[in-house]
């Protein structure tokens, strides 16, 4: 199969097409025919060698969290899926590095799948998983955001800011967040009551009493200083001090967990209208297409989700 690949660490000219086998699976798993897949961040920095002490990847490595497609194969323990089924998911990082969904097969434990609404288009379902996933973990599970709470969600204009302001919105919450001023517009149509403009405002300056911090830019001690002394704040992108940890409000950080059910309750939320799918751009499936959305994340400029179309060759 096709498989767009880096064979070292580096810059995004590291990514390149490459013939590699299909990925066997194994009793609990799909075989998907992949038809979109999206970019986040941890794609390039796992390019750039930033995830090495967590995973010790063999070259060749395939990037790629965030995939929708049909099923070609299932594994004889798989009950709930089955070959033909539209499916999206977030698979799991696998230790060998070399089952990502730059690719145009992929192999996705079953308990990590979500059914695709047909509402939604393999682009749509592409974008949901990574980001969306780490949204609701964040303002359900560990901020518990309630109705009437105050809630700053930093970096609103990224994938998970553009879920997670959606999100506390429709747990009833009062919503801030930071951007730049060209992503005003965009965030207030979603629901965010305050938008800061982080090049000339200090979030210091003008909030006050927060309940509840989301932290996606490892700025905790900024968090910290809006919120009551029983807020909470959890960040996916630092890890609290142990002086943060005693300044009173609660610190946490925390990681994504893959979870095909949740994934599910995304996609309804979607298709009932209560959360919309941002997509900034479309990127080809080529060596030149996928180095291009690495540049494009990297340099901050998307608002909303960058994806790659494997039906789109030239």
């Amino acid at each position: 199969m096709q498989a767009v690949v880096i064979n070292q660490y580096g810059g995004p000219e590291e990514l390149q097409m490459q013939d590699i086998d299909r990925p066997e699976i194994a009793s609990d798993e799909v075989l998907m025919a992949v038809r979109a897949t999206s970019i986040n961040p941890i794609d390039w920095k796992a390019r750039q060698g930033l995830l090495k002490g967590m995973y010790d990847w063999q070259f060749p490595v395939v990037l790629g969290w965030d995939v929708a497609g049909t099923i070609v194969e299932a594994g004889k323990d798989v009950r709930d899926f089955k070959v033909d089924d539209e499916v999206f998911a977030r698979p799991d990082i696998y230790t060998d590095g070399r089952r990502g969904t730059y690719a145009q097969y992929a192999a996705v434990k079953a308990d990590k799948l979500a059914l695709k609404p047909a509402e939604l288009s393999f682009e749509q379902a592409a974008a949901l998983p990574l980001a969306g996933l780490t949204a609701y973990q964040v303002i359900h599970d560990r901020l518990q955001v309630k109705v009437g709470e105050k809630v700053l969600i930093q970096a609103g204009a990224g994938g998970v800011g553009l879920n997670a302001i959606q999100l506390a919105k429709y747990f009833g919450a009062e919503v801030a967040t930071t951007a730049s001023e060209n992503h005003r517009e965009l965030l207030t149509e979603i629901g965010a009551d305050q938008v800061i403009d982080y090049h000339t405002t200090d979030i210091k300056e003008v909030l006050h009493d927060y309940d509840a911090v989301f932290d996606t830019i490892n700025a905790i001690d900024d968090g910290l200083a809006i919120l009551k002394p029983t807020g909470r704040l959890v960040t996916i992108d630092g890890q609290p001090t142990e002086a943060q940890q005693q300044q009173g409000p609660e610190v946490s950080s925390w990681w994504l967990q893959t979870n095909g059910k949740q994934l599910a309750t995304l996609a309804n939320l979607a298709v009932q209208g209560h959360l919309h799918i941002i997509i900034d751009q479309v990127f080809p499936f080529t060596t030149a297409g996928v180095q291009a959305a690495h540049r494009y994340s990297e340099a901050s400029h998307s608002a909303g989700k960058l994806i790659i179309n494997v039906n789109q060759t030239v």
